[in-house]
């Protein structure tokens, strides 16, 4: 569904390629997680995806058609997107906030139909924040905005969903129930493209996990192929281990003491 091959991407007047050469696919009906350290080209590549960034070689395609071909609305009808950081221009009632997601499939003065109805309820549902619709969104907590963000993108519908961190600022309810709704999605058979830190709970969800370093792909397979203790301890340079979560079987990362602090 979407695929990176090949991809460098620099930002203007940068030395090196924030993104060098990385090559990954997100299928549908599969979670595909980015994960890496600070500074190591995740957020990068889902501004490509999204155009704000040319690559420099290499090429970005949804279901094989390039991503630079596309027009804005044909994009938005194919991706929806929760991005890692947004504040709107001026404060909206939570309703208005998610039908924006509509608005790839109407026009500049369409109305609202029914079926952008049921889609905006639908998401409001699905989302948990049903009981926000009628709240302005400077009123809403940091885990209560991520929330209203995941509606928005359901409401866009297509076949591929991306989100850039989607459960900061969230608890670990909220930040289950999310991975729970993110794992029924797919199982629906969107194509799920994740990024995050949370590496527990992607090697729990995820099909597959990229490792991205220094803009480099480190490592791109299942969960107990990417999450090795060496592995890991070499790209985030902390002293790690890795085990088994005992109730699922997954594998879980328990960052130790620096050995030099003590």
């Amino acid at each position: 569904m979407i695929r990176f091959d090949g991809v460098v991407l620099r930002y203007p007047r940068a030395p090196r390629p924030a993104v060098d050469g990385v090559t990954l696919d997100a299928p549908r009906g599969a979670i595909t997680a980015i994960v890496g350290p600070n500074g190591s080209g995740k957020s990068t590549l889902v501004r490509a995806l999204l155009g704000r960034l040319a690559p420099e070689r290499g090429s970005i395609t949804v279901d094989g058609d390039n991503i630079a071909a596309l027009t804005r609305l044909d994009a938005a009808r194919r991706i929806s997107l929760v991005p890692q950081r947004e504040e709107p221009a001026f404060p909206l009632m939570v309703r208005d906030f998610i039908a924006l997601g509509r608005y790839a499939h109407g026009g500049v003065w369409s109305g609202e139909t029914a079926v952008d109805r049921a889609a905006i309820a639908n998401a409001a549902q699905r989302a948990g924040v049903g009981e926000f619709l009628e709240r302005r969104t400077p009123e809403l907590s940091g885990g209560e905005w991520q929330r209203v963000r995941i509606a928005r993108a359901l409401a866009q519908g297509g076949d591929a969903l991306v989100l850039d961190e989607p459960t900061a600022f969230l608890d670990v309810a909220h930040e289950m129930a999310v991975f729970e709704l993110l794992d029924a999605l797919a199982r629906e058979g969107r194509a799920v493209l994740l990024v995050s830190h949370q590496l527990n709970l992607v090697a729990r969800f995820a099909t597959r996990i990229a490792l991205l370093h220094a803009g480099a792909l480190a490592a791109f397979g299942a969960p107990d192929d990417v999450m090795r203790g060496d592995l890991l301890e070499r790209v985030y340079e902390w002293p790690l281990v890795v085990t088994r979560d005992p109730a699922v079987g997954a594998p879980v990362l328990v960052p130790l003491r620096n050995r030099a602090s003590r």
